[in-house]
């Protein structure tokens, strides 16, 4: 489209709503259809930097608040708040809300209209509301209206809060994640979250019009917590809770930890409320999202009490009979385990709470292993779940002396005679044969899940068994099924037809620090490796989505050899040092 055309088109649709229509017998379903062609207009996607520089300019010239002149975001909001006419209130709700979405930087600009309309729609509408229990008025055309233009208002506050957050999606919960794989293409990081705001071109454009920000969107989330949230998380409507819980999903943790303990309890209690008492599963499966994305928060993943009542509600919602809440719950589980497997790595081993080096992996490990054997867009997060645990299970036969050489200092002496000391060692040698057995059982589960999951399933396989080779107390070269994994890999990064699975495979062929964590799989994989490099260019290309990795996948498949070939040495077996010696005479 040429870049001139579409802001003609919002610019033309504006006139014409604003001069009427000649026909006052459909003055209103033409009105309606006019908005709903600014909302088309608007939601566009890339956005537009010349509709941005229109709404900029409309901002910073004063009409949002003299509202004396006028423009698009004027007409939207009077129009929004034509709450006799629902029709035309819930077009222009859209097209507010495709505002926020697409471009979110002028949002603080104009967020005290934003939420005084909302505000005033729910306060008008709620308080007419019958209670939860009554059935009075259900079904009704002014009640069923009603609720459509109330769950539109509530996702333009929900659209709002997020474009003044910064939201971007599950937030990663270290710095330093990317190191965890040093020798991973760049191409296997990215991710775009079709909830979160489009921020893209407001980073790239160089023509930016700067507005005093409101900090970290703190304050507007305070006053939703305060002013808006009490009106329709108890709501009677289970589509208005459902969607008033869904704004809690669209939360950063740079929001969360500037409240107040009593509003951060609030949000917590209301999540878990909601998650295991809402009889309505959609309201379920809404708090198991918010969930999911909260329970990455620093702040919230550190704190035992709080991960507990998290793993409660997410548990029992992935036992519930609709396949469409075990999806959401499974996916808040697999969040849960990243966010245990980070706080493990930067706390000492058991400083989470009391529960968190036992308990609570045992439970997460067979609640995620249970879903495996489900469908597969639950085994897939199953999976991804499993991966994280598998990184943080200790393995090693001396997980006692290497967690008590810190605390004996602090034991008496009493404490520490002959018989504790044998008592706790056994203990701990129990312990690590269970965990042992456990992640025996965990590494079967994926097997068995390469073979009968999908594509995506595939891919979490390969990232979860990245993960495991992660574990640092874990001897792969002793473990009888490391040549099974490793071969696993091997055959998906030669025979897959889908180039992000091979690009993963490679991934995590290139975790392993040294040869002897490969074992007697090492000349095969350096060979194997090789072997594709040398092919990769006869491959048949499966589909279109595949032409724009096959780079990615040569530059995987170029880090993963080099990584592997810093382990090749004199002492390696014959054959490997002359298929060595072959490509390097080959390459000359």
């Amino acid at each position: 489209m040429p870049p001139n055309l579409l802001p003609i088109v919002v610019t033309s649709i504006r006139t014409r709503i604003e001069e009427g229509f000649w026909m006052k017998s459909d003055r209103s379903s033409l009105l309606a259809a006019a908005i709903g062609c600014l909302t088309l207009a608007l939601s566009t996607s890339p956005s537009s930097a010349q509709i941005r520089k229109m709404l900029y300019d409309e901002v910073s010239s004063g009409y949002i608040v003299t509202e004396k002149k006028s423009g698009v975001l004027s007409t939207l909001f009077e129009y929004s708040m034509q709450w006799s006419c629902p029709t035309i209130c819930l077009e222009a709700l859209q097209a507010l809300k495709a505002v926020s979405h697409n471009y979110p930087n002028i949002v603080s600009a104009c967020w005290e209209k934003v939420s005084a309309i909302v505000h005033g729609f729910l306060s008008t509408v709620c308080l007419e509301a019958p209670s939860r229990q009554s059935s009075d008025h259900v079904g009704s055309p002014s009640s069923f209206n009603n609720e459509k233009v109330l769950i539109t208002a509530i996702k333009v506050l929900d659209e709002g809060l997020r474009a003044v957050s910064g939201f971007q999606g599950t937030e990663d919960l270290s710095d330093d994640k990317l190191m965890d794989i040093p020798f991973a293409s760049d191409c296997i990081r990215m991710k775009k979250v079709s909830s979160a705001p489009s921020y893209e071109l407001e980073c790239k454009d160089d023509v930016i019009v700067n507005f005093e920000s409101c900090g970290s969107g703190s304050q507007q989330w305070c006053e939703a917590i305060e002013k808006h949230m009490p009106l329709i998380l108890c709501h009677s409507s289970a589509m208005v809770r459902a969607a008033s819980v869904t704004c809690f999903a669209g939360m950063t943790s740079s929001v969360f930890i500037c409240f107040s303990k009593e509003k951060q309890d609030f949000i917590l209690s209301s999540l878990v409320h909601a998650a295991v008492h809402d009889n309505v599963p959609s309201v379920r499966s809404a708090a198991c999202r918010a969930i999911g994305i909260i329970s990455c928060f620093p702040q919230v993943c550190q704190s035992a009490e709080v991960l507990d009542k998290f793993i409660h509600a997410v548990e029992i919602n992935t036992r519930d009979a609709l396949i469409s809440v075990r999806i959401t719950a499974s996916w808040a589980l697999a969040n849960i385990c990243d966010a245990i497997c980070h706080s493990d790595r930067i706390l000492p081993y058991g400083q989470m709470g009391s529960n968190s080096n036992t308990q609570v992996i045992v439970s997460l490990s067979e609640c995620a292993l249970h879903l495996t054997k489900d469908g597969d867009k639950v085994k897939s997060n199953a999976v991804r779940a499993l991966g994280y645990i598998s990184r943080i299970l200790k393995s090693s036969t001396s997980k006692f002396q290497g967690t008590s050489a810190g605390h004996h200092d602090r034991m008496t002496d009493a404490y520490l005679n002959s018989e504790n000391l044998m008592v706790c060692q056994q203990n701990c040698a129990s312990d690590s044969l269970q965990d042992l057995n456990r992640l025996e059982r965990i590494v079967h589960a994926f097997i068995s899940c390469i073979t009968t999951g999908n594509v995506k399933v595939q891919w979490n396989v390969c990232h979860a068994l990245g993960n495991l080779f992660l574990n640092e107390t874990l001897r792969l070269q002793d473990m009888d099924w490391t040549p099974v994994v490793f071969g696993v890999l091997l055959q998906l990064l030669r025979n897959s037809s889908n180039f992000k699975i091979r690009i993963q495979a490679a991934a995590a062929l290139a975790v392993p620090m040294s040869m002897q964590d490969y074992g007697l799989s090492f000349s095969e994989i350096v060979q194997s490796v090789e072997h594709v490099m040398e092919n990769i260019d006869d491959d048949q290309i499966s589909g279109p989505s595949n032409f724009k990795y096959r780079v990615s996948l040569q530059k995987q498949l170029t880090l993963t050899m080099l990584h592997i070939l810093r382990f090749t040495s004199s002492t390696n077996d014959q054959n490997l040092k002359d298929f060595l010696v072959k490509i390097f005479s080959n390459d000359l």
